[in-house]
């Protein structure tokens, strides 16, 4: 399926060795490292996600998905007990795209990768309070502004100095992560590293 054997920057795509954020990047990125398992070019991989994320919802993918992130960590040579300090939290959903889909696509991969990882999943820290437009619509400075001010932490004291894996599905120009990764560290996390199935 072509399943990535490496780690590649949050920004500007380098592959990368020590498996971070190169030093250019390093001073507008956030997050402290992206796991991706796919490019969202793969159609395979591609299909996966539109199956799950759109009508008729085929939920049982998530494990199949979840399996494809934990490939990827293996092909990386990252072990279960690397992760054996991080929490698990899910990019959230607004409320109205919430009821429409029924449940929260990254959720139900973060309660898969935390079986597999055997580490915590916390839903009830980071919230979207903002309703945004469809990201896919908007060019790249529109898309951060569209997001800014979009999230907020609750129940902090879960994470002060945690690291902290954040998933969704899908990376694209990272507008959505680096927010949800900006209120966190913000909010007292001492690492945030992104996780998702794919980037675009």
């Amino acid at each position: 399926m072509g399943i990535l054997e490496s780690q590649f920057c949050p920004g500007c795509q380098k592959r990368l060795v020590d498996s971070r954020v190169c030093p250019t990047c390093k001073k507008f990125i956030k997050l402290n490292g992206l796991y991706f398992a796919a490019p969202y070019k793969n159609n395979l991989v591609k299909q996966l996600i539109t199956k799950f994320k759109y009508e008729p919802f085929v939920k049982e993918l998530r494990e199949t998905l979840a399996h494809l992130i934990i490939t990827h960590l293996e092909l990386c040579d990252k072990k279960e007990s690397d992760f054996s300090e991080f929490y698990l939290i899910p990019v959230p959903l607004e409320i109205k795209r919430l009821k429409w889909r029924g449940f929260n696509q990254s959720e139900e991969i973060g309660k898969e990768l935390a079986k597999s990882l055997k580490i915590p999943l916390l839903s009830d820290v980071l919230c979207k309070i903002k309703e945004t437009l469809p990201q896919m619509e908007l060019n790249v400075e529109k898309r951060k502004e569209n997001i800014k001010g979009a999230f907020l932490v609750k129940n902090k004291e879960k994470i002060a100095g945690r690291k902290i894996l954040l998933v969704d599905d899908v990376y694209t120009t990272g507008s959505t992560m680096q927010e949800c990764a900006r209120v966190l560290k913000d909010a007292g996390a001492k690492e945030v590293w992104g996780m998702t199935e794919a980037r675009e």
